[in-house]
């Protein structure tokens, strides 16, 4: 008998009908001969609405007491869905963050995971009951109900599933699993059966928004099998798991893109020790997050220091900038919101050359000019201007041939 921990967002439970087949996909699974925890979000909309609320009252609700309200989102939706269950003659019994001793530090409204006792679940399972458990929330050391922050409902069911040590978490979403490229944008883009938590890392961290990277960072500290499927429609999914040295690893699993991107650059600057933090710290300080950095070294021991934001921070960044140009006696500031972040993934590179060497002169081909270079072991990424998003994305699909899935070695 295996032990499944199922994962189910707002969309899938948005309405009553779709918490009736949400209860039919869980008693299918049981029927298969497992044990099944599900973990759930508030139903779509209602976290909105509860933040509304909170605001209609003031204008800055103390983090405790908002935990408190944004907790009674995913009560409303394990009650029902285990009132479901048991109208379909299945027993179930549904249990808040704090009934099953998720406890978390005291960080409201961004609270991070310490432990959970698993007994309660697996006294409950043992009995042959389907357990239900809010998503998104926790309590502290003193009680005191907490909620996770982004991504919340997909940590608990990671959390829960490496402390039940179950066989699977399985995330049910609005996709069926992890692609190539974005579908919306590649017509041709292929379902991946298999990728690593490497790869899902860094699909995620460039722009993928079918998992939160808290959820496959959990997955992969403590080797849970992550499968992601479609609350929708029938089918495997992706499987996100440690990478086998038994398979052949794929040399490129997809191409990814950001379009939150924005690059900014400051001529003119000394070339000392020290200036890069003189630089990027008042940026820092504003808790502004730097994604790319290229430093040049040209003439007269001056450099130009260039890197990228989120586009959402590129005015509060320019305005930081041009203060510390003036402070460091650096030449001038400039910047460009119309770019984008265009990524290769493939755990192969490690051991295979020549494959930024594909994508430059792919996207040379079409006339593509690239304006900022980043890599690592499994990714390289470039920056080029936004109106070249799609076509850069489906030109680089093709160069490596993903029409047909990932591209092994």
């Amino acid at each position: 008998m295996a032990l499944i921990v199922q994962k189910y967002g707002g969309t899938s439970v948005g309405t009553v009908e779709r918490i009736e087949a949400v209860a039919d996909k869980v008693i299918e699974t049981k029927k298969q001969g497992n044990q099944v925890v599900v973990v759930v979000s508030a139903m779509s909309g209602e976290t909105d609405r509860l933040l509304s609320l909170a605001k209609d009252i003031t204008s800055t609700p103390t983090p405790r007491e908002l935990d408190v309200l944004l907790s009674t989102g995913e009560q409303t939706t394990i009650a029902l869905l285990s009132m479901a269950l048991e109208e379909k003659g299945h027993p179930a019994v549904s249990y808040t963050g704090g009934q099953v001793h998720i406890r978390t530090d005291n960080e409201h409204n961004k609270a991070r995971i310490v432990d959970i006792e698993g007994a309660k679940v697996h006294k409950q399972l043992a009995e042959g009951k389907v357990v239900v458990i809010a998503g998104f929330q926790g309590i502290d050391e003193d009680g005191n109900i907490t909620t996770l922050g982004r991504g919340g409902s997909d940590t608990t069911a990671v959390a829960m599933a490496a402390a039940l040590k179950a066989d699977e978490c399985r995330i049910y979403t609005d996709v069926d699993g992890v692609y190539t490229a974005d579908p919306r944008v590649v017509s041709d883009a292929q379902r991946l059966p298999r990728i690593t938590y490497e790869e899902m890392l860094e699909m995620a961290s460039l722009g993928s928004k079918v998992l939160q990277i808290r959820s496959v960072e959990f997955a992969r500290k403590y080797n849970v099998n992550l499968r992601v499927l479609s609350s929708f429609e029938d089918g495997p999914g992706t499987l996100i798991t440690d990478e086998d040295e038994n398979m052949e690893a794929a040399l490129i699993s997809g191409i990814a893109h950001n379009k939150d991107e924005a690059k900014l650059t400051i001529v003119g600057v000394p070339d000392m020790p020290g200036i890069a933090s003189q630089i990027l710290g008042p940026i820092a300080d504003a808790n502004i997050e730097v994604d790319m950095i290229v430093q040049n070294v040209g003439l007269d021991n001056k450099t130009d220091f260039t890197f990228t934001v989120n586009r959402n921070d590129y005015e509060k960044t320019m305005a930081i900038l041009k203060k510390t140009a003036d402070a460091i006696g650096a030449k001038e500031v400039s910047g460009d919101n119309r770019i984008v972040k265009i990524s290769v993934v493939g755990v192969g590179m490690r051991s295979h050359a020549g494959i930024a060497n594909i994508m430059f002169k792919a996207l040379a081909d079409e006339g593509i000019n690239i304006q900022m270079i980043s890599t690592s072991e499994i990714k390289v990424s470039v920056v080029v201007a936004e109106n070249y998003l799609e076509l850069g994305v489906r030109t680089l699909h093709a160069a490596f041939g993903l029409e047909n899935g990932a591209m092994s070695k």
